[in-house]
């Protein structure tokens, strides 16, 4: 190679190096740019991303709002009807100053107050208690809702109160006086499924000693308690003696003289007399009890509040 040529390759490589870094850093910048421009464009323009080096920006397409409509969930204004009702009977047109009648007026501003004859304030026809028993809705924001008022005398009188709603279920108001309707009827129950009697026994005796427990205090409640269950006793103790008048089961296995195998289950109808200061009381309580190693656990109350491994 002739020296001339030999001056002449190392400039053109130089050459074309100094070219080829040039464009790379005029891609850099230009990316640095870009990033910037977006920084301060705010949240929206920032949605890109870099890929395939630093000299590539790709745009991330603009996500669509997404629409969300909530619909307020209907209330029942069965307690407002309740403490209206209330009101509205202990008070009376000839004395519209007291309590009761201002704050039955501030429940239903359009109804009148009842006109209450003076004999009606004696004790027999003295209005004990109120409680809402069945509530109806008519249609949007319209509610028919029963309440059953229990006077001294033991006479119960059901009555039906008409109240609308807002849009958000938040407010309510009396639209119309109350109504005096029949009470309802009595619902015919199905067979019960404890159908089998327990005999005293290992079973029974369980019961016994876990409900004792649970309604006295005497003894422990968890040395009855399948493992992972957890049944704090009630307190303070409301009985001083509970003893087991029957036992009823839903399945055989309930009634055989022997405990069965482990992890057989059962469901029972314990039915109890508790004592206390004042008389003698006839409890009832389904229970599902468990054999293990030769005797029965308590893995559910029924009638009461089983956590951490039991069911209520």
């Amino acid at each position: 190679m002739s020296p001339g040529k030999q001056a002449t390759e190392p400039e053109t490589v130089a050459v074309t190096a100094g070219v080829r870094l040039e464009k790379m850093h005029r891609r850099v910048r230009l990316s640095r740019l870009a990033l910037f421009t977006a920084i301060a464009a705010g949240p929206v323009a920032l949605g890109v991303a870099v890929v395939s080096g630093p000299t590539t920006v790709t745009a991330v397409p603009k996500a669509e709002p997404t629409t969300v409509r909530t619909t307020a969930a209907a209330t029942d204004p069965s307690g407002y009807a309740q403490l209206f009702l209330g009101a509205w009977l202990r008070s009376s047109a000839d004395d519209a100053a007291t309590a009761q009648a201002r704050f039955a007026q501030s429940l239903a501003p359009d109804v009148e107050l009842p006109d209450r004859a003076a004999d009606t304030h004696d004790a027999q026809a003295r209005l004990e208690s109120v409680t809402a028993v069945r509530s109806a809705q008519h249609e949007a924001g319209r509610w028919w809702v029963t309440v059953a008022a229990q006077y001294a005398n033991a006479s119960v009188r059901y009555f039906t109160v008409p109240v609308a709603t807002d849009r958000t279920g938040g407010s309510f108001t009396v639209t119309g006086a109350p109504g005096v309707v029949a009470g309802p009827g009595q619902a015919e129950a199905a067979p019960s499924p404890y159908g089998v009697t327990v005999p005293k026994g290992e079973l029974s005796s369980t019961v016994g000693q876990f409900l004792g427990a649970y309604l006295t205090g005497a003894g422990e409640v968890e040395r009855y308690l399948a493992p992972g269950v957890h049944l704090p006793p009630v307190a303070p103790a409301p009985y001083s003696a509970v003893a087991v008048r029957q036992v009823l089961a839903v399945e055989e296995a309930a009634a055989g003289e022997k405990v069965p195998g482990d992890g057989t289950a059962v469901r029972v109808l314990a039915q109890v007399e508790a004592r206390d200061e004042a008389g003698r009381w006839p409890l009832a309580y389904e229970l599902e009890l468990t054999a293990r190693s030769g005797r029965w656990d308590v893995t559910a109350l029924e009638s009461g509040s089983v956590r951490n491994g039991g069911r209520s």
